[in-house]
């Protein structure tokens, strides 16, 4: 690697640091290391046909090109997507902060309290805008929740309900069109129909367990639903509503009038539209659906010395860890994103809310006024932002054209009508421009407005009356100083990749290289509409053509799709593709899914949802898959069989030799090969799915290709396919996208969260083929090093026949509960003491840690983790033999905060230093966890998730 390319800069072990890490491997050159590990009969025979690689200036000057193809008009399209204005205090302290965007999900609370308290203020934000009691710490996009009230109605059905197989779901034919075609994808295989129509004339019947409305509806109508919502529960029905975030700041909230659940996008808060995404959704409900709720729910408890603390509540937290028994498989959210929405709600507080919302109205009601006054005719009775306008014997294309020349973009719904939806940008130049843009279509002189009509024209009965935001959190933070310093208070609570390695297994904290995070914040990708005409997007097509182009070949595939928003949404387009291609060969009864033992959550939960029956595979006592076991059921299922899904290496973190003999069994048998990719970064560049035998994979982009974990999200899935499953992939309804025989839709936006792609197409553009594939050699490197320097101290469970790893390896704590009483959550909390993230805990084998390097970490970065590691395992020997109190030592107490080493009483059986610096690099930069030990018991029996009426607590250090 020269010295100006950027894999040197990825890829930590610098020259000289790399033999010493060889022969502590015992090998002479990475090539043995990988012929070692990688089985030859999987092997690529060259280098990836991949573009020309960019050094870092280079990619600035290519990526800056491709975004002057895009062209940024003003846009009043609408339709869930909505111009806005981002605070620079939020930008710069949090967009572009990676204290904030490389933190990982928050599991280990102790060392994750301030984006835990950011997202318990998002839900706060949530219910009282709603007016519902809990919320959830957001989803991937407004169609996936509105789809995850349907699927959670639907398996909350009442008894009666249950036993009179009510399986009808109502859809108002004036919600947004990407929410009733992602419903359909997801109806249909949990056995529910789908019924479209207009709640205004429609006859419900106790054969409909549930509904979904829009408030306000697709074309702005602000519909009154009280006589709807009074036949839906007549009917024992349950109703969601999506709801427009800002527009309840003035309109009644949808829980005050009986609705069961409230779902929707926080774009309007501050994100930028982004060609779709990434932005936050949110699901708030009642308490009774509290272990039902998808996603993860951010609770107060209590640390271990009884102060207040934050933790992901319920121990039912995340649906997909029932497996096969799950309603859903959420696992990512959109967590740096609520984050962002939820200070924006801070920053601008109750009074700044409610005066965005007003402005946006009343420059809504000025323009009416004006068109009115031109002859044009607003065709929806009652609005809060948008416009229907009826043109009359003007052409809508008479309009486009002078709209266009003008750069303004509107929503032309037919050949005589036109949406305007007004959003936070639009200032009284921008109204008179509109309405000079109508005036020559009509060729009258224009009713300029002099200034904005302050009337709110929402009938009385829907105005808002209740308050909201009224807690301390929200009304403290107005000036940007303040703001910036709670922000950095939070920031401090955190420990991130900016502090020290993150070694979580199975989810690859890698480096996110600033040079690949820097065009996020440019307006010609961030201020892109999903649903712009092509001519103003030709940068962002020409990205997300290029980088379907290098995944194909990465994965050994045919075809892209780039649509799905996470891995588990992957996982659910993969299948559903596998069953369109089985239905179009008239086998659509194959429904059996096989899945090992070993699988993550995520797999039988996609599996259930996407209409399957599950049946696990057994795995040996080496970790891998039991090959006779696999040919019994797939022969014993061989007329149902639709698919294996696999993790290629295991998520025992061994390339398993009989990964050819597997995929050939299934196809023998009538199967599909699904593969997860969350193991994508031991293949790259040295084998791939594609040449392994799979037929479909998904790829974790915010795991292999770099987007950053954002603390829980954002997170892309993307599946790769072969040939012929191609003309399955997922279609949109209002963009050209997938296949010939498209599925509908996965995701809200055609592209998914197209912006952040632009992360993953600069990783590939400016590591090229040959520093993907080095990128994958020093993540086996690195992975066997720490094996190699922890062998003898602890046990790794599983490695393949020449005793290698893959990228990640299992280690078994198991032993030290018999010998000092230390269970693996001490080790994980004691971790946080030498200034570490505990590798991921009890996954896939109870009482074991699983440790992932990645090839971003440097050889000194290695070493001092594994000193940590080792520094424990000798406490745990003094526990063992006598030394130190088994009741009373550091691993029980850890962590160790501030507060408690400056106290002035010191109680404990040994020193302090032991306590907090037990080795000499900790004091160079020490990360303190801001709270003890916390008690997730107690918070799941005293059960808040908000942040009232704890006050006091939310600007508490």
């Amino acid at each position: 690697m020269t010295t100006d390319s950027f894999a040197y800069r990825h890829i930590g072990p610098r020259e000289e640091d790399v033999k010493a890490m060889l022969t502590a491997v015992g090998v002479d050159s990475i090539e043995e290391l990988i012929n070692q590990t990688v089985p030859k009969d999987i092997r690529l025979k060259g280098e990836l046909n991949l573009s020309d690689t960019f050094g870092e200036s280079e990619y600035l000057s290519r990526i800056r090109d491709i975004a002057r193809k895009n062209k940024v008009f003003k846009t009043y399209i609408g339709l869930g997507y909505h111009p806005t204005i981002m605070p620079g205090v939020i930008q710069r302290n949090i967009l572009e902060n990676p204290g904030w965007y490389t933190a990982y999900t928050p599991y280990q609370a102790e060392i994750a309290q301030g984006r835990l308290e950011a997202l318990l203020n998002f839900q706060t934000m949530i219910t009282d805008l709603t007016g519902l009691p809990i919320a959830n710490a957001s989803l991937l996009d407004e169609s996936t929740a509105a789809a995850e009230a349907m699927a959670m109605f639907f398996a909350g059905r009442s008894r009666a309900k249950q036993k009179a197989d009510a399986n009808k779901f109502f859809v108002s034919i004036h919600c947004l069109h990407q929410n009733i075609d992602l419903l359909k994808t997801r109806a249909e295989p949990i056995g529910v129909e789908l019924v479209i129509g207009d709640h205004r004339d429609f006859t419900l019947s106790d054969e409909y367990f549930g509904a979904l409305l829009q408030y306000p509806a697709s074309d702005g109508e602000v519909f009154d639903y009280t006589d709807f919502m009074k036949d839906a529960k007549d009917h024992d029905m349950q109703v969601a509503v999506a709801a427009d975030i800002m527009s309840l700041a003035l309109l009644t909230p949808p829980g005050e009038w009986g609705a069961d659940a409230v779902v929707g996008t926080t774009q309007r808060f501050g994100i930028p539209l982004g060609f779709g995404g990434p932005h936050a959704a949110y699901f708030a409900t009642k308490e009774e659906y509290k272990r039902a709720i998808p996603g993860r729910i951010i609770g107060v408890t209590k640390d271990k010395d009884g102060n207040n603390a934050l933790r992901m509540a319920l121990q039912t937290r995340e649906q997909h860890i029932k497996r096969e028994k799950a309603t859903s498989n959420i696992c990512t959210a959109q967590v740096l994103l609520a984050v962002m929405a939820g200070m924006y709600a801070v920053y601008h507080g109750p009074k700044g809310l409610k005066n965005i919302a007003k402005r946006i109205h009343f420059s809504a009601v000025t323009l009416d006024e004006a068109l009115r006054k031109m002859g044009y005719e607003r065709t929806n009775e009652s609005f809060f932002d948008t416009l229907k306008i009826e043109t009359g014997d003007i052409s809508t294309e008479t309009i486009r054209e002078i709209a266009l020349e003008k750069e303004y973009n509107f929503r032309f719904i037919d050949s005589h009508t036109v949406g305007i939806s007004i959003n936070e940008n639009t200032n009284l130049e921008a109204i008179n421009e509109i309405i000079s843009i109508f005036a020559e279509a009509k060729e009258v002189e224009a009713a300029e407005a002099g200034k904005l009509l302050e009337v709110n024209v929402i009938p009385e009965s829907l105005q808002r009356q209740s308050e909201y935001l009224e807690q301390t959190i929200f009304n403290s933070f107005h000036s940007e100083t303040d703001m910036m310093r709670y922000i950095k208070l939070l920031e401090r609570k955190d420990l991130s990749l900016n502090h020290s390695m993150i070694p979580l297994g199975s989810c690859t904290m890698k480096l996110n290289a600033a040079t690949e995070m820097i065009p996020l914040s440019w307006p010609l990708f961030a201020n892109i509409h999903p649903f712009a005409p092509k001519e103003q997007t030709g940068g962002y097509l020409e990205m997300i053509s290029e980088l379907e182009r290098d995944l194909a070949e990465i994965t050994g595939f045919h075809s892209v799709s780039l649509q799905p928003n996470s891995g588990a949404q992957g996982e659910y387009a993969g299948l559903m593709v596998i069953q369109a291609y089985h239905t179009s060969r008239g086998e659509g009864h194959r429904n059996v899914t096989l899945i090992p033992s070993s699988a993550h959550g995520t797999n039988p939960a996609s599996a259930i949802m996407a209409g399957m029956k599950v049946v696990v595979v057994k795995c040996d006592e080496l970790g891998n898959i039991d090959v006779a076991d696999l040919i019994a059921k797939a022969e014993q299922y061989k007329d149902d069989l639709s698919s294996l899904m696999i993790t290629y290496p295991s998520t025992h973190g061994v390339f398993e030799e009989s990964v050819k003999e597997i995929t050939s069994i299934i196809h023998e048998n009538g199967g599909q090969v699904y593969m997860d990719g969350a193991n994508m970064n031991a293949q790259v560049g040295l084998t791939s799915p594609g040449n392994i035998g799979a037929d479909v994979c998904h790829l974790n982009l915010h795991k292999t290709f770099a987007i950053p974990h954002g603390g829980g999200g954002p997170g892309m899935g993307p599946i790769g396919v072969a040939e012929h499953l191609a003309s399955f992939l997922p279609g949109h309804p209002l963009v050209k996208t997938g296949g010939k025989n498209a599925i509908s839709a996965i995701s809200a936006a055609p592209y998914g969260s197209s912006l952040v792609l632009i992360i993953s197409y600069g990783y590939i553009k400016m590591l090229g083929p040959i520093g993907l594939r080095k990128s994958t050699e020093f993540a086996i490197l690195n992975a066997n090093y720490i094996k190699s320097q922890l062998e003898g101290n602890f046990d790794v469970l599983y490695t393949n026949e020449k005793g290698r790893v893959a990228h990640e390896m299992i280690v078994d704590c198991r032993p030290f509960k018999k010998s000092a009483g230390i269970e693996v959550v001490d080790i994980a909390k004691r971790l946080m003491d030498y200034g570490y993230h505990a590798p991921t805990v009890s996954f896939p084998v109870a009482g074991t840690v699983m440790i992932e390097p990645t090839e971003s970490e440097s050889k000194l970065e290695l070493d001092r983790f594994c000193s940590a590691l080792l520094s424990i395992r000798k406490e745990i020997e003094e526990i063992a033999n006598g030394e130190a109190d088994k009741e009373n030592n550091p691993l029980i107490n850890a962590p160790h905060t501030m507060g408690m080493l400056t106290a002035d009483e010191w109680n404990l059986p040994y020193s302090r230093q032991k306590a907090a610096f037990p080795l000499e690099y900790i004091a160079l930069n020490k990360f303190w966890p801001d709270v003890r030990r916390v008690d997730d018991a107690y918070g799941d029996r005293n059960l808040v998730c908000t942040c009232e009426p704890m006050e006091s607590y939310a600007i508490n250090s």
